[in-house]
Formats: C-alpha cells, structure tokens, sequence
C-alpha cells in the first residue's frame, strides 16, 4: 500500500485542493466586459456632466475650463476616473464642434464691438443744415412724489422735428403729441453741441474712441448725487438715437465700452414692448440703472430705460422711472413732413 505523502494518491490530493480553491477564488475579470462597479460610477459621472450643464446656462460668463470631475464628490476606481479625463476633454470645448450653445457668452465689450461694427457699415447720408431730423417714439417718465416714491405716466406716442442748423436759433423744433403741435424754444438760443446736436455737430467730434469719451467727459456734468462715470453713459445715450455719420456712432459705442461698470443683459424690453439685449450700467450712488436695447438680429438701437435696483425711500427695486422707444426716423426737408415710411 502506497503511504499517502506520495505517489498517485497524493497527485489526486494536490488536483482536488486546486480545484476546491478555484471554487473559493472569484472569477478572473474579463477586461471587454465593464464591471457593475465601473458602470454605476459611469452613470454618476455622467448625471453629474449633465446637471452641471443644466445649471450652466449657454449664456454664462467665460471662465477657465476645468475638468468636470472636480465638481461630483464621490470617490472613483481607476478605470472610472480614466473614463472621466476623457468626458472632461469632450466637454469643456477640446475638440471645438462649432455648436453656439457651448460657446461663451459675449462680454459687453466684444457686443459693443459687434455693435460698432455694424453701425460703421450703416448707410447714412449727410444731412444738410436746411433739412430736419425726424424722430417718431414711445415713452414714458416717472412722477417723482417728495417721499421718494414715483409713478410711471401711462405711455405716449410724439414726433419730434428736430432744426440742423449749427449757428444759434431760437427756435429748435417741433412737437406733436396728443395735445396737437408745439414749437421748441431756447431762452436766448441755442447753437448745436451736446445739449442740441445736429448731423453736423456730431460729425466734427473725434472718431477715436478715447478722445471722444474724453471729448464727451469734459462736456458733461453729473446730476446732484450721481456717478461722472453714470453722467458720461447717459449722455452717451442720448446721441443714439440721432442721426450721424457711421464713423462717429461706431466710436460713441467704443467709448462706451470705456467706461467702468458697463455690463451686458441677456434680455430687456423697450416701451414698444420689443425685446433684445442690453448695455447697461448702475450708478453705484443713487442705485439707478441705465439700459440701452438693441434688436438681436439687426443690433440696431430701439431705445433705453431706467428703473431702480434697491428699494430707496418709498421708492421700489424695480420702479421704471423713464422708458423710451424710436419707432420711426427719417430726415424730411420741412417741419410736419413725414418719412414715406413713417405714418401720422
């Protein structure tokens, strides 16, 4: 009889051990196949992707791009976070599709630029000293009340003619409104400049951006309480909706982009109810802002507004104290003479 330590018997021992502990070890993992694990970290590295791109509009700031899977807080095996590096290449932009959607938002200045540029390729004729700029609008302004508190006037409908003239003139313009037409008078005259300009007027200011906002700066004075920087915008505003050169109206929105504090809205609406995007700036004093809209497709100016962003007194955050839309402009060569498009 064969001793149990060797020979057959023992070979048999050693081949019923090994295969007793195959059976006791797991199963060797087949690399083709994902394991349960690496799929659910899959599935919550992806539903994390998809609800930060919720939460992140199309229209958020630029900002450094970063890999995503710092935002998830859970812990991942190595094949997962291998996984991950190559989601984050694919979604922070490194192959550059071309979608609209994944591109950053524009700053204020790069759509001032925009702006300036397609206001540099405007056909506008020169307007002679004997012809009229005529401006056809909407509006509204605010009732101010001695506690603070104001409230908006219903809106209106006006044509104004505005006189081209240069040298100094009693009389400005024309008005019509529901209370029939009324002449505009200067006390003693005027001649054309900041507070009455003409085509030809702001055709002689500077055509590069920095002196014209330096131009501009020297000839304007801030309200009691308010920002030279916020006097500087709104006096800005105001020349938008004349009529001028496409050269000088390319600059005044490259000046704009100048001053501190300008921001860009996504959405805003004029008193004609046209909704486009905004320039605007808030005078960090009286905590009012002034937004300039233009038309989304043609970037044209529709008009500007100015509302309160902090309850002040028995005033309200929000309380639109000025509101204002061109409709219609044209030159036409006689007061009350309208533009063929323009209607009475």
């Amino acid at each position: 009889m064969n001793a149990a330590g060797s020979g057959p018997d023992r070979a048999e021992h050693e081949e019923a051990e090994r295969e007793e502990l195959a059976r006791l070890l797991p199963a060797p993992a087949e690399r083709d196949v994902p394991s349960e694990p690496y799929l659910h970290h899959k599935d919550r590295l992806m539903q994390h992707i998809d609800d930060d791109q919720n939460r992140t509009p199309a229209s958020a700031p630029a900002r450094k791009a970063r890999p995503r899977l710092l935002r998830p807080a859970l812990v991942m095996p190595a094949a997962a976070l291998a996984l991950a590096g190559a989601l984050a290449v694919t979604f922070t932009g490194g192959g550059g599709s071309g979608d609209s959607a994944a591109q950053p938002r524009e700053t204020a200045t790069v759509l001032l630029d925009r702006i300036a540029g397609t206001a540099a390729k405007s056909d506008v004729k020169p307007v002679r000293q004997d012809q009229f700029v005529y401006v056809k609008s909407v509006g509204a302004g605010a009732e101010m009340k001695e506690n603070g508190a104001s409230k908006l006037e219903p809106r209106g409908e006006r044509e104004v003619w505005k006189s081209q003239r240069v040298k100094r003139i009693t009389k400005t313009g024309e008005i019509h409104d529901e209370g029939g037409y009324s002449s505009m008078y200067e006390l003693g005259g005027s001649t054309a400049g900041i507070d009455r300009p003409t085509y030809q007027w702001l055709a002689s200011l500077p055509t590069d951006p920095d002196a014209l906002l330096k131009e501009i700066d020297r000839m304007t004075e801030p309200e009691e309480g308010q920002e030279k920087a916020q006097a500087v915008f709104d006096q800005i505003g105001r020349l938008l909706g004349d009529v001028m050169p496409p050269e000088t109206a390319a600059a005044l929105y490259k000046a704009a982009a100048k001053i501190p504090g300008v921001t860009r809205h996504e959405d805003a609406v004029d008193a004609a109810g046209r909704h486009g995007f905004a320039i605007a700036r808030v005078d960090k004093r009286t905590w009012v802002a002034t937004e300039w809209v233009f038309d989304r497709d043609s970037l044209a100016y529709l008009g500007d507004r100015s509302y309160r962003t902090k309850d002040f007194a028995a005033g309200k955050k929000g309380d639109v104290l000025e509101e204002y839309a061109i409709l219609e402009h044209g030159i036409v060569d006689a007061y009350r003479e309208r533009p063929e498009s323009a209607t009475k």
